[in-house]
Order: C-alpha cells, then sequence, then structure tokens
C-alpha cells in the first residue's frame, strides 16, 4: 500500500497519539470510502471551535468511551471533518491546522488557500 499524501504532496505525517485520533484510531488522518465526514483534517483545536462543533450537533467535548472517543479540550490535536472545519472558517471560528498531517482528500472541500491561512 502505497503511503497517505498530505495537502502539500507529501507523505501523510502524523497528527496525534495522545489522544489517539483518526478514522482508524491509528493517529493519522486517513480516510477510505466509508468515512462519510471525511475526518482528514488535523486541526489544534480551540474553544471556540469545540462550541461551534457542539452548537451544530457535533460534541467533540464529551468522552463516548463506546466510540473510543476521550472528549477533547482546547489544544488537543484532532483528525476533523472536512466540512466541519470549513463550517467553522466560514462563522469565522476555524482552528489552526497541520498541513503536514491533513491528508490530501479534504482539498475536495476545501481550497489550499484557506487552510494555509490557518497553517501553524
Amino acid at each position: 500500500m502505497n503511503p497517505s499524501v498530505n495537502v502539500l504532496g507529501k507523505e501523510l505525517q502524523e497528527c496525534s497519539k495522545d489522544p489517539l485520533t483518526g478514522w482508524y484510531r491509528d493517529g493519522c488522518c486517513n480516510t477510505d470510502s466509508n468515512d462519510r465526514g471525511m475526518h482528514v483534517v488535523c486541526s489544534i483545536v480551540t474553544e471556540k471551535f469545540l462550541e461551534f462543533a457542539k452548537s451544530k450537533g457535533n460534541d467533540l467535548i464529551t468522552p463516548a468511551p463506546h466510540f473510543n472517543f476521550p472528549g477533547l479540550k482546547p489544544g488537543d490535536r484532532w483528525c476533523i471533518c472536512a466540512r466541519t472545519w470549513l463550517d467553522a472558517a466560514n462563522n469565522g471560528v476555524a482552528c489552526p491546522v497541520n498541513l503536514e498531517a491533513t491528508h490530501e482528500e479534504a482539498l475536495q472541500i476545501i481550497p489550499l488557500e484557506l487552510l494555509e491561512l490557518y497553517a501553524e
């Protein structure tokens, strides 16, 4: 299997092992056709972003052990759904992103220029 590629056209880097993130819970923002939410944007979540996502019905704060989800706090790195991140950007509350750890599939939804504005 070929290594996954990031938005910069290079090998995808790790996003977070603590908390353990990713569609596959492998620490990387890898994806496949079953990942309808496209969890591909490696973000450093902020309180404003977490509150925004929760207000839209995407509670990333409350732990959900049955999904192996620890609940996030500001400063955590997490593979965020591309549409959620874009929605937050359009509302002025997008969180910083790690371009090296953001999967190239994010570019299907988010222009690279917009991601670059939020690069850490």
